[in-house]
């Protein structure tokens, strides 16, 4: 890493003083041997924040769903002999008594329990009263108001210290990502929650080595504020997750190959370009506004043809045609399938709501 920046835990009683925080530690806590060796490559290598796996939530029955409470005596030891904070995932009440009682130092609630309310609430009522950090990861389905809410719980019950992870989400699609990354909803999330410090998952979002600089270098550049990134001493026959995992070793490098950037600039004539090219971007926004209106206009005269001849809103074969030419002048301008669909995708949608409101007046 090229810089020295800070990051916004410094009053959470944290030992990192610099962006990103980094949390690092195998997927799941196998042995007393394995933890040990795992948290003291760390340590050496100037990690002081240890994660693992005590308890595994696994879709299927019969998978390796963790060793259980006897692994919080393991992280118990990592403590006592490196000096590290050590931080695990709970899934249910049980989890944060036992956490609690072992002086588990950072907990998170993961993608699975986030999405359910009645869980979070659970998990919430058994925090009253605890004054250690508790990050939620985002939940499995790309929904910022279910993620937002699994926060707003965790607050409600007293705990000051509550921080995001966005791990990716869940998708029928077959991507190069194990979990969609769609940054947008994150994004959002700090739009709406600007307090709230943001971590990246790159192991879980990925879901293999090679892309893990990738991953975390796109969360650099969105001004994360930190990195919890599975690292286990021998990878390739990690009882869990073994394909996203990387040797300390490995993690230390991706870490400096990291370029971290600033929010501002201290140059007042880089910040005035900046600011410049800022209002353009203003003046391109308003201009879209009004295309849009303009096209809505049009939409309207359509939706009233329609209801005077008794004429279905949506065409199926039109919309088809639409897409199909658009997409055709995107590859012109150098604009992604992807991009271009969302958008139509959103005018269209309006425009059906407007041609309804019409119909049904």
């Amino acid at each position: 890493m090229n810089a020295m920046l800070e990051h916004p835990f410094k009053e959470w009683g944290l030992p990192e003083t610099e962006r990103p925080l980094v949390i690092a530690g195998p997927c799941s806590a196998e042995s007393e041997e394995q933890v040990l060796e795992t948290a003291k490559q760390l340590k050496n290598y100037g990690i002081n924040l240890f994660r693992a796996g005590i308890w595994k939530p696994r879709t299927r029955p019969n998978s390796f769903e963790g060793v259980g409470s006897i692994g919080l005596e393991w992280l118990k030891l990592v403590q006592q002999e490196t000096g590290m904070k050590v931080s695990t995932e709970v899934a249910n009440v049980k989890h944060v008594y036992e956490a609690l009682r072992m002086g588990v130092d950072i907990i998170w609630i993961g993608a699975r329990t986030s999405a359910n309310p009645f869980a979070m609430q659970e998990l919430a009522d058994a925090l009253k009263g605890v004054d250690i950090p508790v990050f939620v990861k985002n939940p499995v389905n790309p929904d910022v108001d279910l993620w937002i809410g699994a926060i707003e719980r965790i607050q409600g019950a007293g705990i000051s210290k509550v921080g995001a992870i966005h791990r990716g989400f869940s998708t029928f699609d077959k991507t190069r990502y194990r979990n969609t990354p769609q940054w947008q909803l994150p994004i959002e999330l700090r739009r709406r929650m600007s307090e709230i410090p943001l971590i990246c998952d790159p192991s879980h979002i990925g879901g293999r080595r090679d892309i893990l600089l990738e991953i975390s270098q796109k969360a650099m550049d969105l001004n994360y504020d930190g990195l919890i990134i599975e690292s286990h001493i021998n990878p390739d026959k990690a009882w869990s997750d073994a394909k996203q995992q990387i040797t300390p070793d490995a993690l230390k490098k991706l870490l400096n190959s990291l370029i971290l950037r600033t929010v501002s600039s201290p140059d007042s004539l880089l910040s005035n370009n900046l600011e410049d090219l800022r209002h353009e971007i203003d003046k391109y926004d308003s201009n879209i506004l009004q295309i849009i209106d303009d096209r809505m206009k049009v939409v309207e005269k359509i939706g009233e043809y329609k209801k005077a001849n008794n004429i279905t809103i949506f065409q199926p074969d039109r919309w088809q045609q639409i897409l199909t030419k658009i997409l055709e002048k995107a590859q012109k301008h150098n604009l992604s399938d992807e991009f271009i669909i969302q958008i139509f995708k959103a005018i269209h949608q309006e425009s059906i709501n407007k041609q309804t409101k019409i119909m049904n007046e």
